[in-house]
């Protein structure tokens, strides 16, 4: 049995106690409590959330295997006592993980030093500001740097858990308590917090269902008359209502639905090159790059070798996957 602490503090968001329902439909399809769930918080007691929801809590005492410090609406400086405690977890626990702005949290207590990090997209910018050696992404929904975690904000909580259920019991067991929970099975860590379908924000239901069915045809060649027969538009009508509403040509929201895809193929680490461009619609690897290095400033060989060093895969394998 593996312990799990939460902790709490006023004005936590309760999007981040989420978490605990993952925790708790793993120990009913497994059978027995593999998850034992604390919640605590620096005193015990009534800890309320940012609604002024109160929950009752344990104060801080043994260190758990896998310690979870859940963020708060507007983040703010730890106690000493918190911070040390913080601290120490990241050698005493085998997982910390910063939920949303509980990242904050975890910079104060030095856990973030030279490590990749994310929190809630609203907060990052100052996260860096304020812990200048943490390597902050902003884009990402969750990360994992050694033995430390940290998720964008609300539903991303719920990723990250599942991350690390699979990295305690594998990805069936994971893909199983997604589907209790209603939710996507797992959104790669690399998958950006801003969609392209939420980016492009189209008013009409016409260019809407194109993009939507352009992210469900990769493949497709995907052309302007393609997407046209979609929105049940004329070509040149479909072309003018989509720039008018999205202010980009369907090419390029096409090329972006791509690589936001690619981009999450390569976060997981399992398809060669080849896979990833012909099943994100680039047809060829030498296309994928270009377009890598237009939006990225990097090629997805590049990348993918930055994101599993991150991980501590082996260097001279990445090398020899790359060629």
């Amino acid at each position: 049995m593996r312990s799990v602490g939460f902790i709490l503090e006023d004005g936590f968001q309760v999007m981040g106690l989420a978490a605990l329902s993952a925790f708790e439909f793993a120990n009913q399809a497994l059978g027995e409590e593999a998850y034992r769930l604390i919640v605590m918080s620096e005193n015990g007691g009534i800890v309320r959330s940012s609604l002024q929801i109160g929950v009752e809590t344990q104060p801080l005492a043994e260190y758990p295997d896998t310690l979870m410090v859940v963020g708060e609406l507007n983040p703010k400086a730890s106690s000493p006592r918190l911070k040390q405690y913080v601290a120490i977890a990241g050698r005493e626990s085998r997982r910390v993980a910063g939920l949303c702005t509980g990242a904050f949290i975890l910079a104060e207590a030095g856990l973030l030093d030279g490590k990749l990090a994310t929190t809630h997209w609203a907060h990052a910018r100052e996260l860096q500001r304020q812990y200048p050696l943490a390597l902050v992404d902003e884009d990402r929904i969750f990360t994992q740097h050694d033995n430390i975690w940290t998720s964008a904000g609300m539903s991303s909580a719920i990723d990250l858990t599942l991350a690390l259920i699979e990295d305690d019991h594998g990805s069936e067991l994971s893909r199983s308590i997604a589907r209790k929970l209603v939710v996507y099975h797992r959104r790669p860590g690399g998958q950006s917090q801003f969609s392209a379908l939420l980016e492009l924000e189209p008013r009409s239901d016409r260019v809407r269902r194109a993009l939507i069915y352009a992210k469900e045809h990769l493949r497709n060649p995907l052309s302007v008359e393609e997407l046209a027969e979609a929105a049940s538009l004329s070509p040149r009508q479909f072309s003018r209502i989509f720039r008018e509403e999205t202010g980009q040509s369907p090419a390029k929201a096409v090329e972006s639905l791509r690589l936001e895809v690619a981009k999450a193929m390569l976060e997981d680490g399992r398809h060669p090159m080849d896979t990833v461009a012909r099943d994100t619609g680039f047809s060829d690897r030498d296309r994928m790059r270009r377009a890598f290095l237009r939006s990225y400033g990097q090629p997805p060989q590049s990348m993918r070798r930055s994101l599993k060093l991150m991980d501590g895969s082996d260097p001279a394998r990445l090398e020899s996957e790359s060629v």
